[in-house]
Formats: structure tokens, sequence, C-alpha cells
């Protein structure tokens, strides 16, 4: 029998516990031995809880305990949660953790310290919910050059762009719908402003190319500035607004990475992606195009997840597995320097001054709606679009960007 420890009794902590008891024999049968939950840290008490017995609040009972053999951080955060799970795995004790911005930050050195101590450091629940996207890149395509990664990652905002389009609702009524069924914090910036769905994509991004991405220096867009016009002219053309995490390699090995609202096609495979649902497009250099979809988020795919990883842990014991990268940080290509097409909206008075600044003598046509005209600009580098949307100011309405592949 494996012991294992679980530190934090919240959502995702909870979560743990429950797949564990639920499904003992699936779990026990991938891991070859039975697993079972010793210890829960939490610095709450639990009373009438049915693991009520294994609360303990002071992690060097969990450390110390030589019959702990994985411990599941579901703290979140980069305070205690880094500490602890430093700690467990100089210990010899595997982690495995659904916290995605301690995988981004600090996923480099933990997984060096796991493979010096002979254990593993692993993360699948921190990108795409219970999709299994991480050990599909660590392991069923590590024989595959990836070139491209493109992800709806972040099912809240998701959720929020759905309900506009499909309910035409503005942009906070979505917000509040949201909060009022739990798939929205109080304060939704994480997601709505873009920055959790910059993590997962600098953690996948660090998986594929091989070296630390910062998400820190990962050009990033949310969506609160998304309006119904856009989805009406979105509609007009055939069209849907996603927000997009995109990562992808150049030939010369130059690594290119945003977060950012995205038109798409409807034949686009991320087009059908709706409500709290994530996609992953990834693709590989003799593979091409392959697809994962699933729930991004919520208690039990998540947890699911972290429980896979628990039974990868014990099926290899003394022995590191996953597939990590180098503290070495990736040089990112210069977002000014790529070249896009736009999609540019404006008031119908002023359609002939906005369509001259950005098309010149291009003779592209666009159409009017409800007041406004909208078009597409010739393909022009982020910089050029960004100085000519300065330069026309509050004349422009809204502008996106095409995502055409």
């Amino acid at each position: 029998m494996i012991k294992i420890a679980v530190l934090g009794y919240g959502t995702v902590g909870s979560g743990v516990v429950e797949v564990i008891a639920r499904n003992q024999a699936e779990l026990s049968g991938s891991a070859g031995e039975e697993i079972k939950v010793k210890y829960i840290l939490d610095s709450r008490e639990f009373p009438g809880d049915p693991n009520e017995d294994k609360i303990v609040h002071d992690f060097n009972i969990i450390v110390e305990d030589e019959e702990i053999r994985v411990v599941c951080e579901a703290m979140g955060g980069t305070g205690d949660a880094y500490l602890y799970t430093r700690r467990a795995l100089e210990a010899g004790k595997s982690v495995c953790t659904s916290n995605k911005e301690l995988v981004a930050r600090h996923g480099a050195e933990l997984m060096s310290v796991a493979r010096e101590r002979q254990c593993n450091y692993m993360f699948e629940a921190s990108v795409g919910g219970g999709i299994p996207i991480i050990r599909t890149l660590a392991v069923a395509l590590s024989t595959e050059r990836i070139e491209a990664v493109t992800g709806i990652l972040n099912g809240t905002t998701n959720y929020i762009l759905s309900q506009m389009e499909s309910e035409h609702a503005d942009y906070h009524e979505a917000l509040a719908r949201a909060q009022r069924l739990g798939y929205a914090e109080r304060n939704p910036e994480a997601d709505v402003k873009g920055h959790d769905a910059c993590r997962k994509i600098a953690i996948l991004a660090s998986l594929v190319s091989g070296r630390r991405v910062d998400s820190e220096k990962v050009y990033t867009e949310g969506i609160d500035g998304i309006k119904p016009e856009d989805f009406a002219f979105a509609s007009k053309l055939g069209m849907t607004i996603k927000l997009l995490a995109v990562s992808r390699m150049s030939e010369n090995g130059r690594l290119f990475c945003m977060v950012a609202p995205f038109l798409l096609p409807l034949t686009h495979p991320l087009a059908s992606v709706c409500d709290v649902f994530n996609g992953v497009l990834v693709r590989g250099n003799m593979l091409g195009d392959t697809m994962f979809y699933g729930r991004g988020a919520g208690k039990l795919p998540t947890a699911s997840a972290v429980a896979a990883d628990v039974a990868d842990c014990v099926r290899n014991q003394n022995r590191t597995i996953m597939r990590g990268w180098d503290s070495e940080t990736a040089e990112l290509y210069d977002i000014k320097n790529i070249e896009s097409r736009f999609f540019v909206r404006c008031a119908e008075e002023d359609r002939n001054r906005v369509r001259e600044v950005f098309c010149g003598e291009d003779k592209t046509e666009g159409f009017s709606l409800e007041g406004e005209y909208g078009f597409f600009t010739p393909v022009m580098k982020e910089e050029v679009f960004g100085q000519k949307r300065d330069m026309l100011g509050e004349a422009v309405k809204g502008s996106l960007r095409l995502m055409s592949e």
C-alpha cells in the first residue's frame, strides 16, 4: 500500500480525496498498488467531515513520515506551496499539482530537484484541467517536432464569450452570469485579463521548447474590451471570437508566444469549443494537426488529472519520468515584428479616413452594420498596426486579429 498526503482541502484538494476514494479500484489497478490518503494538510478544522481524522496542521508531520511517497499540492500560489513542494521533493517524495502559477514560475527548478532525488514533479492538471495535454506532449508526441500549440485555455473567458455570442449579452452581463454560476471569481482579473491563459501557454511552450518561457514576457490581452458590435460583425463574416493562447516555433528556433482575442472562421477546429470547455490544437512536423478537447476546470476533472499523476508516480518510484525544461530562459520573438491581418471597425462617417490610413491603395472592401463600418487590413506588422491605430485615436471603435490557420 502506498500512502499519500494532500496539501489543501479546498476545491481541488477535496476533489483529489474524493476521486481516490470513488475510483480506488481503477486507480490501484493503474498504479499497481493500493493508494491511501494518510494526511490532509489544512489550517482549518473540519468537524464532522468523513476525513476529519486525516487533518493535520503541521507540514513537518508529512515531510518527516517515511510512509508518505507522494504529496498532492492543492494550496495554490507561490508562497507555502513552493516551500512545501521543494521540501517534499528534497525528501525524495514525488509531488503532483494543479498549480499553474507555481509551475510557470518555478517548474524548471522543481523538476531539477526531482531529478536529483530520483522522484517526480508532475503537473498534468495545471493546464487544461482534465485534458491530458501535458502527458501527451511529454510522452505520446515526444518524437515530434512541435511547430505550434494553439489553445482555448481558460473556461471562464470562453463561457463569457459564448454568452456574448449566443445570448447577445454585453461583457458585464456575461461576466455577472459567470460569477453567479461559480465559473468566475469575485475578482475575475486573472481570467478576463488573460493572465491565467498566459501562465498555461508558458508551461506548454516551455515543455515544447525545452527552455523556460517567462510568462511575464508573453504578450497578453484579455477580453474586457470585446463589445457586442464585435460579435455582430463576426456573425456577418461567418466567424466567431475566441481568446487564444498561441505558441509557435520558427525554423531558426525562435519562439513566439501571445494571448489575445482572435477572429476565427467557423471552419477552424477551435471555433466550436464553447462555454466552459477548453481545446488545444497541436501541430507536429510529421503528425500535422491533432486536437484535444474537454473540461478545462472544475473540481473533479482537475482532481482526476492529479490522481492520474499520482498513479504515474507510484508506478515509477525511484525513477524520474517527467520530461521538463532547462532553467535557461527562452528568447521570445518580439511581437512588434509579427505580421497579422486585422479586422477594424469604425464609425460610418470615418470610414474613408480610417480605410485610407490602414489600407492605402488596397481596394479590399468592407461593409456597414448598424452605423459602423468594418474591413480587413492588408497583412502588416503589429508595430505598424499599433502606430496607425494610435494615430487615428477614437476613430477606431475596435479591432481584432484574424486567425486563419
